[in-house]
């Protein structure tokens, strides 16, 4: 007979998102159990890490805007990042029309800011964030294993679920922050509106002839946005994010390095020089999805098992970690008041703060997108006269970059005292 273990708080997928709600409820004492698919050990996956030549980076890299390095900073995970591993700050973005005149220039200086976001390798987010486990015994993380059943809610909101290794839980709440394929949604029943990009993602790290400068560069060209995002180091290694069409990415998937390179500087208007070195490609289907609901009776999603967004801004994990602070705010206030924390009264108040900005957030980057979709001449005039505009327009461009960078509108609270 199998033995039922039972916790507070079960959160599927041990990801950067996952792993930061956990860290988040840590203090409280409460048992929270993480299941993560991938297998192995932590201190493995830590040493195989530490044990990557200096010059090797992840392709897959994330914007971190100020509002999510001080969550970061909250976990004690930043400091990691920051004396164990590699951060890039990053005081300027230039971003420009690759098909008329218009350009907009972001600033560091001209908001009083240190920097405007670091761009960090994924890998190095979740080893940091791994790192601060072991301070908490009440964080338990499960290796090698997924979800495979979910119950209904009981009548006090409870849930069973059953792993792929044949174990039985029971937890008061299920996160699910397995990402955008969620086996936790699907199995809850909780719709979502999905729909593809007509874009493909071609990511990779690349070595130019001139230094980044710690600068963003993005063209929108005719098939997509083209990101050049700097790395830490030599100052010459940059990370790309090239959104595309489907067509178009498998032909440059098939050039062989040195056409590629000269693709890809053709194509970034030779923005950092020539480019001459490319690490290996990888290519990623792009799809909109929005979860009709993020809350039931004992369930919740954050990060993209709730909610995913085209790249071109670099937002996606930041809407990710800003859900994870939310969640734990409201987990965190109904504990402290003795309420329950599988009741839907109760993580509604989580879909409130966190649902509405997603969208808006979501709507802003497909408006972007089809703004810069092929358009005709006047179109396309008009259009670069709009970014020339704004980018005389200090006020209005300091209040969006504000808002890009998680320093304006609602914050989860515990984001709104310093660190």
């Amino acid at each position: 007979m199998t033995t039922e273990q039972h916790v507070d708080v079960v959160i599927t997928g041990a990801g950067m998102v996952g792993l930061a709600l956990a860290l988040a409820l840590a203090p409280s004492g409460r048992r929270i159990c993480l299941l993560e698919q991938r297998p192995g050990d932590v201190g493995d996956w830590l040493d195989a890490l530490a044990a990557l030549p200096v010059e090797q980076y992840d392709s897959r890299v994330s914007a971190l805007n100020p509002a999510s390095v001080q969550l970061l900073q909250q976990l004690g995970a930043w400091a990691t990042v920051q004396a164990d591993y590699r951060a890039c700050g990053y005081r300027d973005m230039r971003v420009w029309d690759g098909e008329a005149q218009g350009r907009i220039h972001f600033s560091a200086d001209a908001l009083h800011l240190d920097s405007l976001g670091h761009i960090v390798e994924n890998r190095i987010i979740q080893a940091a964030l791994l790192h601060q486990l072991a301070g908490h015994d009440n964080l338990q993380l499960l290796t090698g294993v997924s979800l495979q059943t979910l119950s209904a809610p009981a009548a006090d909101g409870r849930r069973q679920l059953t792993l792929s290794d044949g174990r039985c839980l029971s937890a008061d709440l299920v996160v699910g922050a397995d990402g955008a394929l969620s086996r936790t949604r699907q199995l809850s029943g909780l719709a979502a509106t999905e729909w593809d990009y007509g874009h493909h993602a071609l990511v990779t790290t690349i070595v130019t002839e001139q230094a980044h400068a710690d600068t963003c560069w993005q063209r929108f060209t005719e098939d997509g946005p083209l990101a050049l995002l700097p790395l830490a180091g030599d100052g010459h290694h940059s990370s790309i994010v090239w959104s595309t069409s489907p067509a178009h990415a498998r032909e440059l998937m098939a050039l062989n390095d040195d056409d590629f390179c000269r693709a890809l500087a053709l194509a970034s208007e030779h923005c950092l020089g020539q480019v001459v070195a490319t690490a290996e490609r990888q290519l990623i289907p792009l799809r909109q999805r929005h979860a009709h609901q993020y809350v039931e009776a004992g369930l919740a999603l954050v990060g993209d098992a709730a909610h995913t967004i085209h790249p071109l801004a670099g937002q996606g994990v930041n809407l990710g970690f800003m859900d994870a602070a939310a969640l734990a705010d409201v987990i965190e206030s109904a504990w402290a008041r003795g309420e329950a924390i599988a009741d839907v009264r109760v993580l509604r108040r989580y879909q409130r703060q966190r649902r509405g900005a997603n969208l808006c957030m979501s709507a802003a980057m497909e408006g972007f997108r089809r703004l810069f979709a092929p358009r005709p001449a006047p179109i396309r005039l008009l259009r670069s006269c709009g970014m020339n505009l704004m980018d005389r327009l200090e006020p209005v461009k300091q209040h969006l970059v504000l808002q890009a960078l998680g320093l304006s509108g609602e914050r989860p609270e515990r984001l709104r005292q310093p660190s």
